[in-house]
């Protein structure tokens, strides 16, 4: 006897052609199964884009500080005067000239020596020369030569001992070789401090108006004082006034003690 058939009609739909969903692992035999050899994991390639783009703005945002930096420098140079490029450009040719004559220097030394052979005499001339620099240099000998005077008033006392510490360390860089700030001579271990008498440096309580004299180039001094943005400036802000006159002969008399080692020795050969 026949099987009664269904009277609904069959549906047909198009073929499901959508992706299959992996599973849980170890749940069948998906297409992207792990052991079936097949994609890696999304996030895996999204980790290694991201790490990419971060480094990518990294490097960018370098590249932006230095360009600011660059374009803040120049704009700063764009708006000078003319005197104070001129000036500026002069300083930097001083320098360069005093660090080529100090290689000279150096170099006509090592020669003297290297011509002299075994020679002690011419050696130990060269080491007196050295001695008699550094005298000078240190503080323990008087010093004369060309040079500035400068006289800074404040009457308001409004300068403090920074703004007196900057004169020193501009002339420092613009080649002066000895120093006398009032009555103290300029050495290595020299300090400005504030206190409430006012500044006092090494000990010692200066006076207003400040007296300076400096040996070294007159107007390589004279132009690093004046270099915009420089302590002229920074005194003149501040309520004081500072004049510069250069000198042909500047006499620096003032010494500074230099202090006995406690352990150190010289040593002979």
């Amino acid at each position: 006897m026949a099987e009664p058939t269904d009277p609904r009609p069959a549906v047909s739909g198009p073929a499901d052609t959508s992706p299959a969903v992996p599973g849980p692992a170890g749940a069948g035999s998906g297409p992207t199964d792990a052991g079936s050899g097949g994609q890696p994991p999304r996030w895996s390639r999204n980790r290694g884009a991201t790490a990419l783009i971060g480094a990518l703005l990294a490097i960018l945002g370098f590249a932006l500080a230095v360009q600011f930096r660059s374009n803040s420098e120049t704009d700063a140079l764009a708006g000078a005067r003319e005197a104070d490029l001129v000036r500026i450009l002069d300083d930097q040719n001083s320098r360069i000239d005093r660090l080529q004559d100090q290689i000279a220097d150096l170099q006509a030394a090592r020669q003297r020596l290297s011509d002299s052979g075994s020679d002690n005499v011419e050696a130990r001339r060269e080491a007196q020369r050295q001695a008699d620099a550094l005298a000078v240099l240190t503080g323990a000998a008087p010093a004369h030569g060309p040079g500035i005077r400068v006289r800074i008033t404040d009457p308001e006392r409004a300068l403090r001992a920074e703004h007196l510490l900057d004169v020193v360390e501009e002339l420092r860089g613009a080649g002066a070789e000895v120093i006398q700030f009032g009555p103290v001579r300029i050495g290595a271990s020299s300090a400005f401090l504030d206190s409430g008498s006012g500044v006092s440096l090494d000990g010692a309580t200066l006076q207003e108006p400040y007296e300076l004299l400096a040996i070294g180039d007159p107007k390589t001094l004279n132009t690093a004082l004046n270099i915009l943005g420089g302590v002229v400036n920074t005194v003149r802000a501040a309520g004081g006034e500072i004049a510069i006159a250069e000198q042909a002969l500047v006499s620096i008399t003032v010494t500074r003690t230099i202090p006995t080692p406690k352990y150190a020795t010289p040593t002979g050969k």
